[in-house]
């Protein structure tokens, strides 16, 4: 579904990003980055959203090259991506928030509401809260308005950047858990996170960044167990 293949990105005065960096995605699939701070994943996601422009390489999805598309072009191709912080819309309301999710397909009255009502079946608590303003939401709910206001985009792939970043344990596996039904139920999922224990336990296959490149990937069982990866990332 997703190719990238030697792509090159640069940041202000020459700060060398991502350096040659090739991975693949698969119809289907959940794939997973992990890696330390600063090696490149959330680069990796911004540039395949359109957020940030590789100097070299290309991003094929769906057999088009969508390097150069504008990020709305992009989004309406299929990519989709949660950013890292949530950044929801904080004085609006939870509703208008996902509402905003679906600004390509205005028109899809029919279909907003009714992949409203799937956010809704997803996220009870947002149900609950959908006239409360989005500010006000604990970090663990406005992770999922995040996710569900992507979702009211009807992504084909789902980037998502660090979705457990400082949520309680409990919230933690109820996020991994939600991120599993949505792939299960058809969307193809791109996942950046530290919490590499959790990502590799719901992931298909792994790709391990370091300083921008590539430097380990296999399926998910296979990177958990190697020596490298279970001294860096999970704790020995």
């Amino acid at each position: 579904m997703l190719k990238v293949q030697g792509i090159n990105v640069y940041y202000g005065g020459g700060i060398h990003a991502l350096k040659d960096l090739s991975i693949e995605v698969n119809q289907g699939e959940i794939v997973t980055l992990i890696g330390a701070n600063g090696a490149g994943k959330s680069s990796t996601l911004n540039c395949i959203s359109g957020l940030v422009r590789a100097r070299s390489g290309s991003i094929c999805f769906q057999d088009t090259d969508v390097s150069n598309l504008p990020p709305h072009k992009i989004v309406a191709a299929g990519i989709v991506q949660v950013p890292e912080g949530r950044r929801v819309f904080a004085n609006l309301s939870v509703e208008t928030n996902l509402q905003l999710g679906a600004y390509l397909r205005y028109k899809d009255r029919d279909g907003v509401n009714r992949d409203i009502k799937r956010v809704y079946e997803l996220f009870p608590r947002l149900e609950e809260r959908r006239h409360q303003l989005a500010g006000t939401l604990s970090g663990g709910e406005q992770q999922m308005l995040a996710i569900g206001r992507a979702l009211m985009s009807s992504p084909t792939l789902l980037l998502l950047d660090e979705p457990s970043m400082g949520l309680a344990p409990l919230l933690v596996k109820e996020i991994f858990r939600i991120i599993q039904e949505i792939n299960a139920s058809g969307t193809t999922v791109l996942l950046v996170e530290q919490n590499a224990r959790m990502a590799l336990s719901i992931a298909d296959r792994a790709y391990v960044l370091e300083t921008g490149r590539v430097v380990l990937s296999g399926t998910a069982r296979e990177v958990a167990t190697m020596d490298e990866v279970k001294q860096a990332y999970l704790g020995g």
